[in-house]
């Protein structure tokens, strides 16, 4: 059985009593985010603050509820958000280095599972709709996790002097399991939508596209999905083969879900080099 997608009647239900700063999307159904660019090659870390990029599931904390990306709640247990503060967050629900499978299992449950949850850690990079500067607000992400310490963890925020400095650092999150590295403006205001003041730094890049159309497999991929048929937000289309696992051909993402994909640089005419499914984008 493939995947079923929430409906849009589940989503508006929620947006109704949504504060303002998560209603401005409201045609799309998810909140105002913050969204990164890739960092350009050789990059001068000065003037920014430089974080570990978790493989985790966004999540946005109101003040009084949960969501993914998409505005739809994250069925989480009472004590979890409970502990929470009444100041709106914006983070990551992480299970560990190389465990977004199993965390993206947990998190998508119509009902929690307690012990699930119990290893599950709240990692908060941002304070949405909040004044100062993005180095005022990381500190008064630290503050909060200082007098909330079972609830959230602040991720750690870093200035970094020189390029040399940036690699080595991007070389030891990576030698760990680590996906990579955030840059976000140390000056930067609160904004949203996609913005340079914030650049993921990765061995590979990677990006997010809707599937459009399952293609048919050959060979011994007879008689189950070959490949998926892509589209970016920009309108490019192509197709993603490699990086399937049989139990996906099998079961593929549903036509209309995203899917993240990496590669490595684009042609001429824009396609990615070397795309490859990587996994379904959370909602």
């Amino acid at each position: 059985m493939k995947p079923t997608s929430p409906t849009r009647r589940s989503v508006v239900a929620w947006l109704a009593a949504a504060p303002a700063w998560a209603c401005a999307r409201a045609r799309e159904g998810a909140p105002p985010l913050l969204l990164a660019h890739e960092a350009p090659e050789g990059i001068d870390p000065a003037g920014y603050l430089v974080s570990e990029k978790y493989d985790g599931a966004r999540a946005l904390w109101d003040g009084r509820a949960l969501r993914f990306r998409s505005g739809l709640p994250v069925a989480a247990p009472a004590w979890f958000t409970a502990r929470l503060p009444a100041t709106p967050l914006d983070g990551e629900l992480w299970l560990g280095r190389g465990r977004f499978e199993a965390l993206s299992a947990a998190v998508r449950r119509h009902a929690a599972d307690e012990a699930e949850w119990r290893a599950i850690r709240y990692l908060v990079f941002e304070l949405p709709g909040a004044t100062g500067t993005f180095a005022q607000r990381a500190g008064r992400i630290e503050q909060l996790a200082r007098s909330h310490p079972d609830a959230l963890t602040a991720v750690a925020q870093s200035p970094l002097e020189g390029r040399a400095a940036l690699q080595r650092r991007l070389d030891e999150v990576v030698a760990v399991g680590g996906e990579g590295l955030v840059l976000h403006r140390a000056d930067a205001p609160y904004l949203t939508g996609r913005s340079s003041v914030l650049l993921k730094l990765k061995p590979q890049q990677d990006d997010e596209a809707e599937v459009v159309a399952h293609l048919p497999g050959q060979g011994r991929h007879a008689g189950r999905v070959g490949a998926l048929r892509v589209r970016t937000p920009a309108g490019l289309a192509f197709d993603l083969g490699t990086g399937l696992s049989d139990a996906q051909r099998e079961r593929p993402p549903a036509v209309g879900s995203w899917v993240t994909y990496r590669y490595r640089g684009r042609t001429a005419a824009g396609v990615p080099r070397f795309a490859s499914f990587l996994r379904v984008r959370e909602v």
